[in-house]
């Protein structure tokens, strides 16, 4: 036979197979789609086959492309084209296929042909059988043409029928026995189009196959992708976990027997996200080995984004889930606190007290907290003691500090508590956001080592200096909201209408949606009455977890948001530390720093 150029067949030249909806008595009936995804029966899917001159794409090329695009069972349209290699076919493929030089003569080559076919495969989903070896053919032909290849999405039947026929069915899975297990129309013998309209067959039965019920049910596209990928049998065990939940923005749990929550999270989309764990995109080994223990997931649904946010922080605070890395904890952070004393000091407390003393914090580590004590002492020379220093002895031995002039020795009586409060002042103004002197002094001793090349000491310095930053600037963020009686505010939505909360000292009291076009002030007035009475805790200590208050004061920064009303003040101090200067040596220091640590 002998093609000049590509032809395109249509449905009616060639008898199509059953539909995959219409019989019930078919072999290739569809069951129940899934309300969410893409429909099996919607997706377009070209299955295609082609001839070669080898078997690697790299020194082999094409000489014949069979493609037959169908749609819920019916065949929509064919591709077939002889394609002239340009070089000689070899005497086994000549063997194999019948395709001789002779039946070569005058064929259009890949070129003029491969445009024409990736209109034809144009937004379809591409079928194979052994897909890799007739996909890396069509890529590496885009490659030589100057074509960009469009990456579709591609079934594997090979891959398919491995999950969905047993070997107890078939010895094999080639596409020859897997015809003849199908009893396809068209029997494969080594030509594109005959082998293309053959593996049609034996999709058709294979999604049949799939249509049932159980872990190896696909009735989605999505599903189908499932199914074909290499996900852990406990992913596809466990993948009835994700069945009815809702489609909206939310928290969700996994919980293990007697209810033990093992793992929360959030999102948008309940049912996308949770589904997600069972396939082959999850590859954490700790979340398998958490659906291995998982027995329900509970969804919670969420009117706003920001509600999901705060009640995911608080379901893993309260439930401590094991399989959860971030948030676990949150009231155990570590604060800096400036004692209250006559000769105050630097120490490492977990909790915020009614004290009189001034804090700074929370920090996310211990260790961040150690890092910002030791930049303070770099510029204010505090005792560093740890006892209270009820008396006095002149007799009490100097420590190292005293001897190299970094500690004026109160506890010898050689500094007053005249001459010590100056110290003290300079700590607390820093915490409360009244001087950040300390920080620019931090910032030029950074700049003047880097100068000097003494790159291990400028890195020192910086991060010490970054993690008192840290803690400056979440306490001074943190305090006015946790003074804060109460502050409204609204954002309009996309849809229209408002998303409107309360915050109480730090802490989210209530949130409501108005409808669009309503008034939305009867809305906030209900929204008020009813929400949560909360009491007070010392400042800068919020009256919830620190990491919720940081979650409100982002979105209440954030474009669009209007304050609605606010009972007592709000506001930042001007010397703060969110506004100290970038704490950061010369590149070439930094490089340099890095690669000698």
């Amino acid at each position: 036979m002998h093609v000049d150029d590509a032809r395109r067949v249509t449905t009616e030249q060639f008898a199509s197979p059953p539909s995959l909806g219409e019989n019930a008595g078919s072999p290739y009936v569809q069951g129940t789609l899934d309300e969410l995804g893409t429909p099996l029966s919607e997706v377009a899917f070209v299955v295609v086959d082609l001839e070669t001159t080898g078997g690697n794409p790299s020194d082999a090329h094409i000489t014949e492309i069979g493609a037959v695009k169908v749609r819920g069972g019916e065949v929509i349209e064919e591709f077939h084209t002889l394609v002239d290699p340009q070089v000689p076919v070899p005497p086994f493929i000549r063997l194999l296929t019948g395709i001789t030089d002779e039946m070569l003569l005058g064929a259009p080559r890949i070129d003029q042909v491969l445009p024409s076919f990736l209109e034809f495969a144009r937004g379809a989903v591409l079928v194979a059988h052994n897909a890799p070896f007739d996909i890396g053919f069509l890529r590496a032909a885009t490659r030589r043409c100057g074509l960009p290849w469009p990456s579709p999405a591609v079934v594997d039947t090979v891959v398919l029928s491995r999950r969905l026929v047993t070997r107890e069915e078939v010895p094999n899975h080639k596409l020859a026995t897997l015809a003849r297990f199908f009893g396809t129309e068209v029997e494969p013998d080594h030509r594109a189009l005959h082998d293309a309209r053959a593996t049609v067959d034996v999709l058709h039965g294979l999604l049949a196959r799939a249509g049932g019920s159980g872990p190896l049910a696909a009735r989605t596209l999505e599903e189908l992708d499932l199914l074909a990928s290499r996900v852990h049998p406990t992913q596809r065990r466990k993948r009835h976990l994700g069945e009815g939940l809702p489609s909206r923005p939310g928290v969700y749990m996994f919980t293990g027997l007697r209810g033990k929550v093992l793992y929360v999270g959030t999102s948008t989309d309940i049912r996308r996200r949770v589904r997600s764990y069972f396939t082959a995109s999850e590859q954490r080994s700790r979340m398998t080995e958490m659906l291995q223990a998982a027995e329900h997931v509970v969804p919670i649904v969420c009117e706003t984004r920001l509600e999901a946010q705060v009640r995911e922080l608080r379901l893993i605070a309260e439930h401590d889930p094991p399989y959860n890395r971030r948030s676990k904890r949150p009231s155990s952070k570590a604060w800096v606190k400036v004692t209250a004393e006559p000769f105050p000091r630097l120490s490492i407390v977990t909790s915020v007290k009614d004290d009189g003393a001034a804090y700074c914090g929370p920090f996310p580590r211990r260790q961040s907290a150690v890092d910002a004590i030791a930049a303070v002492h770099e510029v204010i020379p505090l005792r560093q003691c740890t006892t209270r220093l009820a008396r006095i002895s002149a007799a009490a031995s100097a420590c190292l500090l005293a001897e190299i002039g970094r500690c004026g020795a109160p506890c010898r009586g050689q500094q007053s508590v005249a001459e010590y409060a100056p110290l003290a002042e300079r700590a607390t103004a820093l915490v409360g956001g009244l001087d950040r002197s300390a920080v620019e002094t931090l910032h030029a001793r950074m700049k003047t080592l880097s100068a000097e090349e003494r790159y291990e000491e400028a890195g020192t310095v910086r991060e010490r200096a970054a993690a008192l930053v840290d803690g400056l600037s979440r306490a001074q963020r943190l305090a006015p909201l946790a003074a804060a009686p109460e502050i409204v505010a609204a954002r309009r939505r996309d849809v229209g209408g408002w998303e409107v909360v309360t915050i109480r000292h730090g802490r989210l009291a209530g949130t409501t949606l108005t409808p669009p076009g309503a008034d939305p002030m009867p809305f906030i007035s209900a929204m008020r009455a009813t929400a949560e009475v909360v009491e007070p805790r010392p400042a800068p200590n919020p009256a919830t977890h620190p990491e919720e208050t940081e979650i409100l004061h982002r979105w209440l920064i954030e474009d669009g948001v209007r304050l609605v009303d606010l009972v007592g003040t709000w506001s930042c101090p001007v010397a703060g530390a969110e506004g100290a200067p970038t704490l950061r040596p010369d590149d070439r220091g930094d490089r340099l720093a890095r690669r000698r640590l």
